[in-house]
């Protein structure tokens, strides 16, 4: 996992190229889009969802695979597999009428089911805990809505250089938040952290922290923002003793942060984030 999360500007920069070979297989402006996933591609769905709406290019939701409402008309889904097996989108491909394309770092396990594919194989990775794959194809996503990551990669390779903060490090619990597209970046850091050390960790969109999970804020525990932090929320926090991080990061480079924290909170507990209790590289139902 630590070799695949320092890699990621590279790969950033390789998915900033796919991007404008891969456009025409990507929503067009206007297209009502639906995009799908599980775990973490669920969340970068969120996020690309938000940053789609963010640009007036069309009506875009972010599903779950497995709660997707098939009555529900969509000019195109967009699904998100890392590894291409993922039961819950093979069964939701199989169930479509509307035009799809699948993003994956293994286009041979999908591709007979999807009506398109991007290979984003480059990026595949060998950890069973999702970094590297996830944040090249948000950066696919963000390249084809027109945005410049240039700055997102550059604060990526400087996080990359620094040490994880020992006071962050030595926390017993962590609440992560976001507003907009940040709100998706927040439950994948989560998540990374539950996966790769086991941690107590939780996410909200920033303003709902304030109505009933700031009661767990107090010494010994961090609540991370993901982007702006709404006006008084960092003053709340602190006032209620926890460590409040908060910074000018891109969320992307941000993301990569909370991963490095994940890795050193695995290696603190004598953990393997490559191989996670309870978890495989992917989720095949009988």
């Amino acid at each position: 996992m630590d070799a695949e999360i320092a890699s990621q500007p590279a790969h950033w920069r390789q998915a900033v190229e796919l991007a404008a070979d891969a456009g025409d297989l990507l929503p067009r402006p206007g297209r009502r889009v639906a995009v799908v996933g599980c775990g973490t591609s669920w969340f970068v769905a969120q996020a690309y969802a938000a940053l789609r709406e963010r640009a007036g290019l069309g009506e875009t939701d972010a599903f779950a695979a497995s709660e997707f409402p098939l009555g529900r008309r969509y000019d195109q889904v967009l699904a998100i597999t890392r590894s291409g097996t993922t039961t819950e989108i093979h069964r939701l491909l199989g169930q479509l009428d509307t035009p799809a394309t699948v993003l994956t770092g293994v286009p041979a396990e999908i591709e007979n089911v999807a009506g398109a594919v991007v290979d984003l194989s480059f990026s595949d990775e060998r950890s069973v805990v999702q970094t590297r794959f996830a944040t090249a194809t948000l950066a696919l996503l963000r390249a084809h809505l027109g945005e410049n990551i240039d700055r997102a990669i550059a604060e990526a390779e400087h996080v990359l250089e620094t040490t994880v903060d020992t006071e962050v490090r030595a926390a017993e619990q962590f609440t992560f938040l976001g507003t907009g597209w940040t709100v998706g970046l927040a439950a994948e850091a989560a998540l990374k952290l539950r996966e790769a050390s086991v941690s107590w960790a939780e996410s909200y969109p920033a303003l709902e922290y304030r109505h009933g999970p700031i009661s767990i804020a107090e010494p010994g525990r961090v609540t991370w923002m993901f982007g702006r932090s709404p006006e008084g929320l960092a003053g709340e926090v602190r006032a209620a003793g926890a460590l409040f991080v908060d910074d000018d990061l891109d969320p992307m480079a941000d993301l990569v942060r909370a991963q490095r924290l994940a890795g050193a909170l695995a290696a603190d507990r004598g953990l393997d984030p490559d191989n996670p209790r309870n978890l495989t590289r992917s989720v095949v139902l009988a």
